[in-house]
């Protein structure tokens, strides 16, 4: 279904043509130009309903779309569609969109005036349309599955780690500095860094050492310094925080009891290391772990995705060094370095065309296992001199799966890549799951995927129980579930999908709301039981879409629809009453193209009334292609092009009676009595109508009334 333009004249502009309308007199002037002579025999046809045969089909209607307001104002467009048919639909006046404000607040004023119009004319109204993905309220539905509000205190404050080395489970790999028969390393049994040193230096600083490296400071900004110590005895640890240029320095107090100590500080240039110094300290010194936090108050952050890896695909990462291999095994990244080598010798990499930003925190996460325990490192550069632009924590290594996460400022610009450091690993390394984020803050949280099916199925029934009370019982026949189905099998499994921001364009993507994308393809079953729930009891739904008799997929849309009919009523509860084919055909003045399509008209009858459902035209319409595939406009049609249209809207209809059997015959809607105006969003400039924009018959009339007559 396309959007229905405004295509009718207003009645005060159109009074002195009321002879040509089939409300009045039909009788065409006595001095005739050889154009109109051509059409004086259409003064001979009746009414277009006139030629229904109601005793073969007691309950066929001959519908025809129109703009609400046009038909409220009782002007020509209410004279002519109440005499020639039995049913009207509306344009877009009850759609979702039409009715539904930002707000939420639902105003059914033009459909309340239509239904009571049509009541009184005696014309049945065809619901159009009660659930679609086109012209939604975007901003109110999306509105509603929007990010929670969460309550937080702005004087509360978290402590939110920076950098961490836990030398329980990391090695100790940084730079040190210290005389003969100090020893220095990790005690694997205890889990801590331990530096024993028998007798004491005549200055701190003969005993100094690295505790971390590589910490992710900005200057100016406040952190704070925790280290978990203890000393065989009662001792002092200085240290400083910053490069080797300048660092913000302090010292702890420690005593024998393990005992986490604190110290705040104010970064004094970017980046840096802990430089640690206890020369002065004779006996056992232990640290089990340095650790480098900020305040904040709290906030939910929801991470975004920068770069991902699941080696589903079976492409390794980028990357070199000497005997260094990388493959993809069963979806896992699989690197072998045989020998040891320095770190930088041995790379991986990610590269990206835009670069890692100056000052952002990110987040390294991946399942990694070895052939043997050990160690890797990771962190960001710039190509251009290859310039470190800040380092990970050291990822530690085990012969079993496990998952790591570590976390780093990008301290430099132009950081285009993210490499991964294996030269001093020798052995595999089974990696998988590779994930680089950064960690957005908000007041809010997202909704999970049920909260959003709860709210968005009660705006569905919110939206189908007011609109139905607004119809007070009077139309009986709706579109429940529009144009549900997209051209394309990304599953592959034989069908056509369910439309989805997946499946569809970028532009199609924003601006419509896809139900299915939130309440699966279950939605359709709710939309049916909303409609029955609130409905009259003999109300009749149909399933609505375009292209079912294409033949360049030889009807697929359609089978696909079938077939998705038959999944949706196999909970034995649901119920579709009948398929609608919308059918904005053309005529192509191509023999063998008209002739392909002619076919496949007749394929989506046969197929249709194989399903023993009802079935209804429910958008007729046409336009006009020459043999060169070029769209013609209205005023360069040819007599002969008329009556080619007349002709294959002949065709069509008698096609419809001769292949649906008469209880499967819902009905023919022709969706634009006249022919589009060259500024209307609809087929513009075409020649669709069954009537010229000044409402004077055309030869499409007699084809259609012929159709409709079996002549």
């Amino acid at each position: 279904m396309k959007y229905y333009n405004k295509i009718l004249l207003t009645a005060a502009s159109l009074a002195v043509l009321a002879s040509c309308a089939d409300d009045g007199i039909l009788e065409f002037s006595t001095e005739k130009p050889a154009s109109i002579a051509q059409l004086e025999y259409l003064n001979d046809y009746g009414v277009l309903k006139s030629y229904v045969d109601r005793s073969a089909n007691p309950n066929f209607k001959l519908g025809t779309g129109v703009e609400a307001g046009d038909y409220n104002a009782k002007s020509m467009v209410y004279s002519l569609v109440t005499s020639n048919f039995d049913e009207i639909t509306a344009g877009n006046a009850m759609k979702y969109n039409s009715c539904v404000k930002d707000n939420g607040f639902m105003d059914f004023g033009t459909v309340e005036s239509f239904v009571k119009n049509a009541r009184n004319a005696g014309i049945s109204i065809y619901g159009h349309t009660l659930v679609w993905h086109s012209q939604q309220n975007n901003k109110y539905l999306n509105g509603l599955i929007a990010d929670k509000e969460i309550e937080v205190d702005p004087d509360a404050k978290l402590d939110v780690e920076d950098y961490v080395v836990d030398y329980s489970k990391n090695p100790y790999t940084f730079w040190n500095q210290a005389p003969a028969g100090v020893t220095l390393g990790v005690n694997a049994s205890e889990g801590c860094l331990e530096i024993i040193n028998p007798t004491p230096a005549e200055q701190n600083y003969f005993v100094q050492y690295h505790t971390a490296d590589g910490i992710p400071t900005i200057k100016d900004q406040e952190y704070k310094l925790k280290m978990m110590i203890r000393g065989s005895d009662k001792g002092r640890l200085t240290f400083g925080i910053g490069p080797w240029s300048g660092r913000a320095d302090g010292a702890f107090e420690f005593d024998t009891e393990w005992k986490e100590y604190e110290f705040a500080f104010k970064a004094v240039a970017d980046g840096g290391h802990v430089m640690t110094q206890s020369g002065l300290f004779a006996g056992t010194l232990q640290i089990k772990y340095v650790k480098i936090t900020h305040s904040e108050a709290p906030a939910i952050t929801i991470p975004v995705t920068v770069a991902e890896y699941d080696f589903e695909d079976g492409n390794p990462l980028a990357g070199w060094g000497d005997g260094l291999s990388r493959t993809v095994e069963n979806g896992v990244f699989v690197v072998t370095n045989p020998v040891a080598a320095s770190d930088w010798q041995k790379q991986l990499c990610h590269e990206t065309t835009t670069p890692f930003v100056n000052g952002t925190k990110y987040f390294l996460k991946l399942k990694i296992k070895g052939s043997v325990a050990g160690s890797i490192n990771a962190g960001f550069q710039n190509p251009d001199g290859y310039k470190g632009c800040g380092n990970f924590p050291a990822i530690n290594v085990t012969t079993d799966w496990k998952e790591v996460t570590v976390q780093t400022t990008c301290n430099g610009d132009n950081a285009l890549r993210m490499l991964f450091s294996v030269g001093h690993y020798a052995g595999t390394l089974y990696m998988d799951d590779i994930s680089i984020y950064w960690e957005k803050s908000a007041n809010s949280i997202p909704l999970t995927p049920e909260e959003k099916k709860e709210v968005l199925t009660a705006a569905m029934e919110r939206w189908v129980k007011g609109m139905l009370e607004a119809c007070d019982g009077y139309v009986t026949a709706w579109d429940v579930v529009n144009e549900p189905l997209a051209g394309v099998d990304k599953d592959g499994d034989g069908l056509y999908d369910l439309q989805s921001v997946k499946n569809v364009s970028e532009a199609d993507a924003k601006n419509n709301f896809y139900w299915q994308d939130y309440l699966g393809d279950d939605y359709v079953r709710t939309a049916i039981k909303l409609t029955r729930q609130y409905g009259p009891a003999n109300m009749k739904l149909f399933i609505n879409d375009y292209n079912l008799e294409s033949d360049w997929d030889d009807n697929k849309k359609l089978k696909s629809l079938i077939k998705w009919i038959e999944r949706w009523e196999s909970d034995g509860v649901t119920k579709v009453d009948g398929i609608g084919t919308q059918m904005h055909v053309s005529c192509y003045m191509n023999p063998t193209t008209q002739a392909s399509k002619e076919k496949h008209v007749v394929k989506m009858f046969e197929l249709m009334a194989a399903t023993g459902k009802l079935v209804k035209i429910s958008e007729l319409d046409m336009g006009l292609v020459d043999a060169n595939g070029n769209t013609v406009l209205t005023d360069k049609v040819t007599e002969a092009q008329h009556k080619a249209m007349s002709d294959f809207y002949k065709f069509i209809i008698k096609k419809y009676f001769e292949i649906i059997p008469a209880n499967q015959r819902y009905g023919i809607t022709q969706w634009a009595p006249t022919d589009s105006p060259s500024g209307s969003g609809w087929r513009a400039g075409e020649p669709i109508g069954l009537w010229n924009i000044n409402y004077s018959r055309k030869h499409t009339y007699a084809g259609f009334a012929d159709g409709l007559s079996n002549k």
